[in-house]
């Protein structure tokens, strides 16, 4: 999708939000609906145990889970008003969202993971730095923290991105892209990262480290947020002993995931799950730093349309909401 055409479906969105607003907001009293990708760790794991249905059960609310192919579409869904909660996106796609004019709350933030996504090449490719990247066709998932790490990774190589060839592919498609060489290189992020390693004995060009801290953000509807903090505070809570469950139990956490994650055996799940944090903490806006780099970025790049200040969105404390 071009910039273009996902900054007019955004704008078609935001018309239709308060329309839609208006019909769900019934059922939303009633109702938590949670949209995630199968990326989405720590909300997979809440969903299979189970554990957040029953407690918000005991106050009458009902869970519902939605399942999003990449955090463009999700945050686009989030703003209209289809689901109430984000699970974790990649630090660059609130930024995309708040430049067509989303209206969206930071939650919680999971702390750096820097190593959790790479630029993949074949193990017997001629490339052996960044600046061999120059020319290339390169397959990245659009407005995704692999989008700004191969932003990133060209800049400290002297290069600009219009240097590169880039593919805006989902991660089905640039695995599949990559398996029959239809391409120089792959950005991506883990699990991805480690299935191509163990499956296709993909080598890692570079990480995040030094480039992108890569933090995963979980945001939420500015209304519901503002209208129901209980429910969030048990979210949060669920999230940060999910996170470390998963951490201090590796094996069981992965043969939750494994099938999740399109039947992933259980030494891949365990080598991506070593390389996330999974330590969920609040947003503070002073913490905001990175995010404006990338907004700026992608500025600078002609990604984004026009300058955004990534401290102008509304974030959410565990004990009281604010702004």
């Amino acid at each position: 999708m071009s910039r273009s055409q996902f900054l007019r479906r955004f704008a078609v969105g935001l018309s239709a939000s308060v329309v839609l607003f208006g019909a769900l907001s019934a059922q939303a009293e009633q109702t938590l609906r949670i949209g995630f990708q199968k990326s989405s760790t720590l909300l997979t794991v809440v969903k299979a145990q189970g554990n957040l249905e029953r407690e918000l059960g005991k106050q009458g609310i009902k869970v519902t889970w939605h399942e999003f192919p990449s955090g463009l579409p999700l945050l686009e869904s989030l703003n209209v008003g289809n689901v109430d909660l984000s699970a974790d996106v990649a630090d660059t796609v609130p930024v995309f969202a708040q430049a067509a004019g989303a209206q969206l709350t930071y939650f919680a933030r999971e702390t750096p993971s820097p190593t959790a996504q790479s630029i993949l090449v074949p193990h017997d490719s001629p490339l052996k730095s960044l600046a061999d990247l120059k020319g290339k066709r390169i397959a990245v998932t659009k407005a995704a923290g692999s989008h700004y790490l191969l932003i990133a990774a060209l800049q400290k190589a002297g290069l600009k991105f219009s240097d590169i060839q880039p593919a805006y592919l989902t991660p089905a498609d640039g695995r599949a892209a990559f398996e029959n060489h239809k391409i120089d290189a792959w950005v991506t992020w883990d699990p991805y990262v480690a299935s191509a390693q163990r499956q296709q004995n993909a080598r890692v060009l570079a990480d995040g480290q030094g480039l992108a801290s890569y933090q995963r953000y979980y945001l939420a509807s500015t209304e519901y947020a503002k209208a129901h903090p209980e429910v969030f505070k048990q979210v949060f809570v669920e999230l940060q002993k999910t996170g470390r469950w998963v951490k201090e139990h590796p094996t069981d956490a992965a043969k939750v995931l494994g099938p999740l994650w399109g039947n992933l055996d259980v030494a891949t799940v365990e080598q991506a799950n070593a390389r996330r944090s999974y330590d969920v903490q609040p947003v503070r806006k002073d913490g905001l730093d990175e995010q404006q780099r990338i907004a700026d970025a992608f500025y600078a790049e002609g990604l984004l349309p026009k300058p955004v200040d990534a401290r102008a969105v509304p974030v959410w404390q565990p004990d009281v909401a604010s702004n």
